[in-house]
């Protein structure tokens, strides 16, 4: 895929791409991660064998790709750290930094950098991840197939042309997660109130939960066309469906993602450059 990997930033995210690419075959000497903790830097070397440093510049300095794993509050301190080596180096820089624009970091990076902007979810941390990119101009056919090959070992990757849908992106695949884990949690309750034992609710709630995801994802029919074939006329289903539709359920939605949205935008434009 490519000669070396540095990871700036060695969190959850981070260590989840990490575990992914060696699951993918990669060498651990093609991979290194930074830290600003001697006692994580050593813990993730012991239970991975890459280099594991506590520079920033020197680990980009051996990079072919460099990856920007740090929280977004000191994006742009790294960021403007590493301007010089990233500007002699040139490499392949990928952003995982939630709410970053590419202008903020080409600004910060010192401007005509090969930049990839990603969301990937948090079940990344299974090998799980819905993960979205963005490319910057400067970014080559092959770059892009070094950011997809990368992203692709934590789960599965989608492009978007316009960096103004990654604030869609954020609503839909980067927070959604959550809104799942609360409708499994109000089944839960609501089997619970049935009388159903709470160990009994939880295993079916999430069954039922990964046993239609499953078949969603296996199968070539939309989502409603899936949902009418198990929606027998004056069944059980049909009559719960009707409840969920009556309560609005699909404006509820609707408000859902677009607050999460413009929050979005908001913080991106809080942490932008100035």
């Amino acid at each position: 895929m490519t000669n070396h990997i540095a990871f700036i930033g060695a969190g959850n995210m981070a260590c989840a791409l990490i575990g992914g690419l060696l699951a993918d075959g990669i060498a651990p000497d093609r991979l290194s991660a930074t830290d600003l903790s001697i006692e994580k830097c050593a813990s993730l070397h012991d239970a991975t064998g890459i280099r594991t440093l506590q520079d920033n510049r020197e680990a980009a300095a051996m990079a072919d790709v460099v990856v920007l794993a740090v929280k977004p509050q000191v994006v742009r301190q790294v960021a403007e750290e590493l301007a010089e080596t990233i500007r002699k180096r040139q490499p392949l820089v990928i952003s995982i930094a939630a709410g970053i624009r590419c202008d903020s970091l080409q600004t910060w990076l010192g401007g005509d950098v090969a930049l990839v902007r990603s969301m990937p979810n948090t079940p990344a941390l299974i090998q799980s991840a819905a993960s979205v990119l963005y490319a910057t101009p400067q970014v080559n056919a092959s770059q892009r197939e070094k950011a997809e090959s990368l992203l692709r070992a934590v789960g599965l990757t989608q492009w978007v042309d316009d960096e103004a849908l990654m604030d869609a992106v954020t609503a839909l695949s980067g927070s959604g997660p959550a809104y799942f884990f609360l409708v499994m949690e109000a089944m839960e309750d609501a089997a619970k109130t049935l009388g159903l034992p709470e160990e009994t609710a939880r295993l079916l709630t999430l069954q039922t939960a990964f046993g239609a995801a499953r078949m969603a994802l296996e199968s070539s029919d939309s989502s409603a066309i899936l949902r009418s074939k198990v929606t027998s006329p004056g069944g059980t289903t049909e009559r719960a469906v009707a409840v969920l539709e009556e309560g609005g359920i699909r404006a509820l939605f609707q408000r859902t993602l677009a607050a999460a949205r413009d929050r979005s935008i908001e913080i991106s434009t809080d942490l932008g450059a100035r």
